[in-house]
């Protein structure tokens, strides 16, 4: 089985312009997700998804490898699926992975590609226990349920399930939260499928894509990582990252 990676990057990002070329230590952020994606063991390939020619001409400089894409999509997914289309081989499993996380783990990359050990698999992502309040009640955070064969039936920004008859403050004592980690996996048949789909009510609801495949009667098989994420989601996120360099 051939994985490839993707790693969606666009420019004109709302509330951090020009993100993928902020410098973290020396290195651009794109560079060091790109560097992280390519100690993977599982990819046969990562490639970088952009609209915009200063990060392409970024990623040539350095010597990655780099696909043009529309200025037009709405998501990550969207941008990935014109990406695999324009690539030169072929692949039977794209993995998204963010292009804001500059110290992301090649481990969590060969947790998602281990879920296509399965050829029933459709989606994957990672999940993370939750182990504070500030994360559990955080809208920012979106949380996960999964049944029993680990797969997500739902996600929210709320904090979800509720815990009947107990203080919000007690929770974690009582009941296994899940975070999601937005890293996603696709087989290039099942990309195909849910880029075609329409904005379904409870992803405009919430503000999550996920859910428009799962209102569609997708499954999302998920990975519990230990390994936790950081995202660059505001110049001010910077500070986050100073217990890596």
């Amino acid at each position: 089985m051939k994985i490839v990676g993707i790693i969606p990057a666009r420019f004109a990002s709302t509330r951090f312009p020009g993100k993928p070329l902020v410098d973290i230590g020396g290195k651009s952020m794109i560079q060091r997700v790109y560097e992280q994606a390519k100690k993977s063991e599982s990819l046969a390939d990562v490639i970088v998804a952009t609209d915009d020619i200063r990060i392409y001409d970024h990623v040539i400089a350095f010597g990655g490898k780099v696909i043009t894409t529309s200025e037009t999509h709405q998501s990550g997914t969207d941008r990935c699926f014109e990406a695999i289309n324009k690539y030169t081989a072929t692949a039977d499993v794209v993995i998204n992975i963010q292009g804001d996380e500059p110290f992301i783990r090649p481990e969590q990359i060969d947790l998602a590609a281990s879920c296509f050990d399965s050829d029933k698999v459709q989606i994957a992502t990672l999940v993370k226990k939750i182990n504070s309040n500030e994360e559990l009640f955080n809208v920012n955070t979106p949380k996960v349920i999964l049944n029993k064969y680990e797969e997500a039936i739902y996600f929210s920004r709320q904090t979800i399930p509720f815990v009947r008859e107990k203080e919000q403050n007690q929770w974690l004592a009582y009941h296994t939260f899940y975070k999601h980690i937005g890293i996603y996996a696709y087989t290039t048949k099942i990309l195909a499928e849910i880029t075609a789909l329409k904005q379904s009510s409870l992803e405009l609801a919430e503000g999550l894509e996920q859910l428009r495949w799962i209102q569609n009667g997708y499954k999302i098989n998920t990975k519990i990582t230990d390994f936790e994420s950081v995202a660059i989601d505001v110049p001010d996120d910077l500070k986050k990252l100073t217990i890596f360099l």
